[in-house]
């Protein structure tokens, strides 16, 4: 029987909840520049990766390492149905894992191990494989991660993975000048707010991007403080700043100059450092959001979730500001950017909210009337245009300088013509890549 699957594109006037799309089957755009846990289990140096599936799901997280020359570091243990069929996938992940190792040139000192679906499925006893490992290779640490994609509406392998590549780090004495930030792709801007915040007070500022060697690694156990930025680290900075008995504080960007003004609070308070002058930057995010207004105009702008965690937030402060969004690619409205919803839904209805996997995107038409300033490689694909804000995940923008930043994108972007084409289907944008 045939199902009609429902609107791809709504009103913000008309949407009703937080996930204004019905969950049915799904189109995945040309476009890659989003991180997978391929790139991400790479950000731990000297970890090695090795992948326990089928060759059907083997596919993309091979292609991923080998984009990024860094095949290395990488393995993969087969599964195939007469395993199943047997009741071997226990014995072959174990003795797979264990014989990747052994043939390797070095023993790395991390092993990030992805079991997959059908471990749940079958009940794979991985507790005792884990311990089986621990005791055949006692100088290495095994980081428990999954590939489940089953599993991404509830923990999906990015969360998880963001939470269990901490679990290395070891309990240590606290440097209460050191703070790092846990669990983002990127690193902040040299120039952000929260690094201004704290070299006024002697504290600095440090991530897993820093990080040349494992030792460097396992060293951010030292410090007195974690922050997570990114909403889809915050689980895992918890955990692990609960596990070595640290502070944590979940500082989101923020689009929002009153949340702002508060995470510059709770951080000054919390470490007992001078704040910045809040009322100056402001003053200057206005003269930076007028400059680019100066020079971008009417001209209408689109905007996706994958560029920023919180699209509607900037869709507001843009509106606030006078320029024209038209259009913002989500599939469903976070808790936190719920606010920004509620905002459009009485001051600005006529914003469209368009699904970025519905199926019938697939055909949509990818031209406009006029030229389109995107932001985001998803709304640049979408719209058919060569001036989008290349940025995926938030690109490590936070606080005021993160707007003023925006902001400069949005004027480059406006001013400079990209090849689509060439760089939205490339994968892991800002990662090591051999193409």
């Amino acid at each position: 029987m045939l199902t009609r699957l429902g609107p791809s594109v709504v009103s913000a006037g008309d949407a009703s909840s937080l996930t204004p799309f019905p969950s049915t089957l799904e189109f995945n755009p040309p476009v890659h520049g989003v991180w997978n846990i391929v790139h991400m289990g790479m950000l731990i140096p000297e970890a090695h990766q090795i992948y326990v599936c089928a060759v059907n799901c083997m596919r993309g997280v091979v292609l991923t390492a080998a984009e990024m020359g860094m095949r290395d570091r990488f393995s993969c243990v087969v599964l195939k149905e007469e395993d199943i069929t047997r009741g071997t996938v226990e014995q072959v992940t174990l003795e797979g894992i264990a014989d990747t190792l052994r043939k390797l040139p070095r023993l790395p000192p991390c092993v990030i191990v992805f079991p997959v679906c059908t471990h749940h499925f079958l009940g794979v006893n991985m507790a005792h494989i884990y311990r089986e490992l621990e005791r055949r290779f006692p100088t290495v640490d095994f980081i428990r991660a999954f590939m489940d994609p089953i599993m991404r509406k509830h923990l999906s392998p990015d969360v998880r993975l963001r939470m269990v590549m901490h679990d290395p780090l070891k309990p240590c004495d606290p440097d209460e000048r050191l703070v790092v930030t846990l669990g983002s792709d990127f690193s902040l801007d040299e120039g952000s707010d929260l690094r201004g915040i704290l070299s006024q007070g002697g504290s600095r500022l440090t991530d897993i991007q820093h990080c040349a060697t494992y030792e460097e690694y396992l060293a951010l156990a030292q410090a007195g403080t974690f922050v997570s930025v990114y909403p889809n680290a915050r689980l895992g900075a918890e955990r692990a700043a609960k596990r070595l008995g640290r502070r944590h504080l979940y500082l989101p960007s923020s689009f929002t100059y009153d949340e702002i003004a508060a995470q510059h609070k709770e951080l000054a308070q919390t470490l007992q450092l001078p704040a910045l002058d809040v009322i100056g930057e402001i003053a200057a995010c206005e003269e930076a959001l007028a400059h680019a207004h100066e020079e971008i105009g009417d001209t209408p702008i689109a905007i996706d979730a994958a560029a920023h965690p919180r699209p509607l937030g900037l869709a507001r402060l843009l509106l606030e500001h006078n320029f024209k969004v038209t259009e913002v690619y989500l599939d469903f409205v976070s808790e936190e950017d719920a606010p920004a919803a509620a905002w459009l839904h009485d001051n600005a209805p006529q914003v469209q909210l368009s699904s970025i996997v519905m199926p019938d995107l697939r055909v949509a038409s990818r031209t406009r009337e006029r030229e389109v300033l995107a932001i985001g490689q998803k709304a640049a694909w979408f719209t058919g245009t060569s001036h989008f804000v290349n940025i995926v995940e938030g690109a490590g923008l936070w606080g005021f300088s993160g707007i003023r930043n925006m902001a400069e994108l949005m004027r480059e972007a406006w001013a400079h013509e990209k090849d689509t084409r060439d760089l939205v289907p490339r994968k892991g944008l800002g990662c090591p890549s051999c193409f």
